[in-house]
């Protein structure tokens, strides 16, 4: 990754801020320890975490880092006074990691749908001849896998970037027989003219970029389907809900 897309990603910006909020509390405890009134080190670490907190906000962070950051000094103080051998924390670090890859740069966390939304999609497929599919962030492949059962005349293809889900989803398609194809890779490098349906359900940061994408790339009468989140000032051709009030799902006709 380039430095300067490096220190765009918000998980790198959010471990700055909790830097930056260290300074003003290391001066307030120098200045506390000199008048003979130290700071104890849970109420050191709440007093990080609210200035974390304040600087995530002002910054305009995404709302769901803020708790993060409140939460996390807190955190760090009640893992280290545990004293866990480290191999306990670096295995649940190593399976988060398999599972969410490059989630702190793509603003993409794992979002399970489920069969109603397949269903959903697979009705709104053009009936009589063979169609190519992409689910991009395919996750556990469980989209993908229903379409090539639905739909057995077309070539079905889940896109993953996290090595756990798109393994499972290989090991899934390999167990049940299934025509459906997994590759682990970045959907941003797939050319979207090579598909007639592109589902999506991604996340609210990455929504402008797929449009474009989508705009610039694919064939004119083919499909961009969205779980859930919109493309801000595009209002959907189509609007199905799925289940009674759940998320409903986006259709663009290109």
């Amino acid at each position: 990754m380039r430095p300067s897309r490096l220190w765009r990603a918000p998980a790198v910006q959010a471990l700055l801020i909790q830097l930056l909020a260290l300074l003003p509390l290391a001066a307030l405890a120098i200045v506390l320890d000199t008048a003979g009134r130290g700071l104890t080190l849970l109420t050191a670490a709440l007093l990080q975490g609210g200035l974390a907190l304040l600087i995530t906000w002002r910054l305009g962070l995404a709302p769901w880092w803020r708790p993060i950051q409140l939460l996390f000094p807190v955190g760090v103080l009640a893992a280290s006074a545990l004293g866990l051998p480290p191999v306990l924390y670096l295995l649940p670090f190593l399976f988060l990691l398999a599972l969410y890859w490059s989630t702190f740069r793509t603003q993409v966390p794992y979002y399970p749908s489920h069969a109603a939304v397949w269903r959903a999609v697979a009705a709104e497929l053009p009936p009589g001849r063979a169609l190519k599919l992409v689910d991009i962030g395919s996750g556990l492949g469980g989209m993908t896998l229903h379409l090539a059962r639905a739909r057995p005349d077309c070539d079905c293809l889940g896109i993953e970037l996290a090595p756990l889900p798109w393994l499972v989803a290989r090991l899934r398609a390999v167990l049940s027989g299934s025509r459906a194809r997994f590759v682990r890779g970045d959907y941003e490098r797939l050319d979207f003219a090579h598909f007639d349906m592109v589902f999506a359900y991604l996340s609210p940061a990455a929504m402008p970029a797929l449009w474009k994408k989508a705009k610039t790339e694919m064939r004119q009468g083919s499909l961009l389907i969205s779980y859930e989140f919109e493309i801000p000032y595009c209002e959907a051709d189509k609007t199905i809900v799925t289940t009674e009030g759940g998320p409903p799902l986006f259709v663009w006709v290109i």
